[in-house]
């Protein structure tokens, strides 16, 4: 990076803390803080969700998959694509409760402080290790781009970590979700133009090295793509990762993240919660998603460019995650026009919009449902707030340690999108059943806290022979591809890349490992071979099985069709697990199910009737044998969920007010009358609004393979 970038990135560290000044003085209470008021339009709603949804880490993970799977790759973040119409329904919620957190909502909805309290302390955690992954990761993403793993012999993250958490407590603490929404708009044009900014230059950059500048222009980039880069990389559905991302494996995606994804903390912020209207909230929340989908279309189309331009890179031979810093570097450097800077900047931005959002609702659970419900109930305004900027700075000094101890960046983040599940089936099965209780609520959340993160820990530890029982070690049968076509420059550069890259690590055993398998390589329209392997996964333990010496296996079946030969082997010789057991597995293996011909895919997919349906029959079947909750409280707060927002706090009061006095008069709006269940009828806007983003949903997978298919 050269000093314009630098200025560039000081720049945009100044204008971020000038806003938390500005924000500041418009706090004057609770509601100004952590709701801005309630008083933000659809623009900022929809950067807010836009922000909040998109981490660093995303385009990043997109970048290596396309890199190293072709387009299908895209699907390790376009997974959320179809859970994205569901928001349409959603939002209203989150504006409907007119609560400040979803502690709040536990607290009302099951009449149970300790509620509140256990999803404060859930959401701290959830937080700790969510922004942890992205301070990690970022530190990772901007090495290539600074040009160094250390500056001035101190790790890039020791330096790069605490400067971006200061700078979000900064604006964040200063200025409250204003501040943050603010931010979240200008950080929100940042990442649009992270997505599309490498696009038109890289493909200019392959007509210079590889085409004729003098006579053709950028857009036949995209047709020395498609030469330099084999066709089989440009399918969405049958790539080379395409069995990584089989439908049903999408399909359990989304239903995972359909129901886990409504009591993430910030959803009652950014899903609506501080929108002026349902309508803001609606639109905000759905346009603000779908603008991150369509930026993971540019993702996607800037690995396929990079891998056309870069394939011959040694530094992306020994680690993919630097396909955005290289690119940047290789195509924006040359320039020196900031652009390098800008970059960062964006990468930056990427993590900061959703880190400010993050801080602030962890500090409004911290203050209102464990500082004001138990330790100082009468605090005034301007002391919750005070208590509320320390809270947050706590938890952000809380994310950057578990950043810079944990090395371990993707079990952050698996932890943190699983730990979700203990509170999904409260949360459902409160929004529509009036049966459900807080008796039955926390005994299911200790089982879910026990059954899916407490007991995988102990149990190895209790019981250490499970580890070597021949039974708990099997694995799925290793299946190996093998792919004849014609080589492409791109293969070519690959190898000698990787040729380089080797030469480059002798000696650092670390390195060499990181490179992986010799690449395979011909010269170009000569036949090549490539083999892909998949399976060979442990079954009941989360780090794998260890082979007693060197692996063996046995061939289970041979298979040729066309230009693809498929081999079919099973491990053999005893094995010891490692890490922890997956016990939510141990069902499927009592019923007598054979996991050995399974793939990853489906074996993940066996996961969601545990992770998702267990939950909600336990606590359904509880409620039955379990005291219900208040009745006159229970009307009281469904009467409020059947009542709109109305725009005017004052008419919304009266509204409610008139709703509290005569709940039995909104049983019309019910879709079961005279039963427990409160499944409200749909309103023409539910439904219309609902099928147009579906519809959206797959415009924008034709956009991908239009995009895709230019230049062929």
């Amino acid at each position: 990076m050269t000093s314009i970038d630098y200025l560039v990135v000081f720049a945009y560290f100044v204008v971020m803390i000038a806003i938390g000044i500005w924000a500041m003085r418009r706090v004057n209470d609770q509601e100004d803080y952590f709701m801005g008021g309630r008083g933000f339009g659809k623009l900022l709603q929809t950067f807010a969700a836009f922000g909040a949804g998109t981490g660093a880490h995303e385009p990043i993970q997109v970048g290596r998959t396309g890199w190293t799977s072709g387009l299908s790759g895209v699907w390790s973040a376009l997974m959320w694509l179809f859970v994205t119409p569901v928001y349409w329904i959603t939002a209203v919620w989150y504006r409907r409760m007119r609560h400040l957190t979803l502690g709040d909502w536990f607290v009302e909805r099951y009449q149970s402080k300790a509620l509140g309290a256990a999803y404060a302390v859930f959401a701290i955690v959830f937080y700790m290790f969510y922004l942890s992954t992205m301070l990690s990761a970022i530190a990772k993403f901007a090495a290539p781009l600074i040009g160094a793993d250390q500056i001035g012999g101190v790790q890039l993250e020791y330096i790069l970590i605490p400067g971006l958490a200061t700078v979000v407590i900064l604006y964040g603490v200063l200025g409250g979700l204003t501040a943050a929404y603010w931010t979240d708009l200008i950080q929100g044009l940042f990442i649009i133009l992270l997505s599309v900014m490498l696009i038109p230059y890289g493909l200019w950059e392959l007509v210079k090295k590889f085409g004729d500048p003098q006579s053709q222009s950028f857009v036949d980039g995209f047709r020395i793509m498609h030469e330099r880069v084999s066709a089989d990389y440009f399918n969405l559905f049958t790539g080379p990762s395409a069995g990584e991302f089989p439908l049903q494996y999408i399909i359990a995606l989304t239903v995972l993240a359909l129901v886990g994804i409504v009591v993430q903390p910030h959803f009652i912020a950014t899903g609506g919660g501080s929108a002026k209207s349902e309508n803001e909230a609606r639109i905000g929340l759905v346009v603000g998603n779908f603008l991150k989908r369509l930026c993971t279309v540019g993702w996607a189309m800037t690995a396929l460019i990079a891998l056309a331009l870069l394939a011959g890179s040694p530094e992306l031979a020994k680690d993919p995650d630097y396909v955005w810093g290289v690119a940047a570097k290789e195509i924006l450097g040359p320039l020196n026009i900031g652009l390098v800077g800008l970059m960062l900047a964006c990468l930056m931005a990427a993590m900061m919009s959703s880190a400010d959002t993050y801080m602030i609702v962890s500090s409004a659970l911290i203050t209102r449902n464990l500082y004001a419900a138990y330790l100082n109930p009468g605090a005034t305004e301007r002391e919750t707030v005070r208590v509320a900027r320390w809270t947050g700075l706590a938890i952000i000094v809380g994310a950057s340690a578990v950043a810079l101890t944990m090395a371990d960046v993707f079990a952050q983040f698996l932890l943190a999108i699983q730990l979700p599940i203990i509170f999904a089936a409260p949360f459902w099965v409160g929004m529509y059943w009036r049966r459900a209780n807080a008796t039955s609520v926390g005994i299911t959340i200790a089982f879910s806290t026990l059954f899916f993160f407490v007991l995988p820990i102990l149990i190895p530890i209790i019981w250490p022979a499970l580890a070597t029982d021949s039974r708990w070690t099997v694995c799925t049968d290793r299946v190996t591809q093998t792919i004849t076509r014609p080589a492409t420059a791109a293969d070519v550069a690959k190898h000698e890349a990787w040729v380089q890259a080797r030469q480059q690590a002798m000696g650092d055993e670390k390195t060499l490992n990181q490179l992986g398998p010799e690449p395979p390589s011909s010269p170009i329209g000569d036949p090549i071979e490539i083999v892909i392997r998949s399976g060979d996964k442990a079954i009941f333990w989360s780090d794998g099985v260890v082979p007693s010496g060197e692996p063996t296996y046995e061939e289970v079946s041979r298979q040729s069709k066309g230009n693809v030969t498929i081999v079919t082997e099973r491990r053999t010789g005893a094995q010891q697990g490692k890490g922890q057991f997956n016990l939510d597995l141990v069902v499927y293996k009592l019923g007598g199910f054979d996991f050995a011909d399974i793939s990853k895919a489906t074996l993940e997919t066996l996961r969601l009737p545990t992770r998702v349906l267990l939950p909600f029959l336990i606590l359904i079947v509880l409620s039955y044998f379990t005291a219900a909750g208040d009745e006159q409280l229970l009307d009281r707060y469904f009467a409020k969920m059947k009542t709109p927002v109305d725009p005017d706090p004052e008419v919304d009061h009266a509204n409610l007010q008139a709703a509290y006095r005569d709940p039995r008069s909104l049983d019309s709006k019910r879709l079961f009358p005279g039963t427990q269940l409160e499944i409200q009828k749909p309103r023409p806007s539910d439904w219309i609004g609902f099928l147009i983003s579906v519809a959206v949903c797959f415009v924008i997978i034709g956009l991908l393979v239009w995009l895709a298919q230019i230049g062929a």
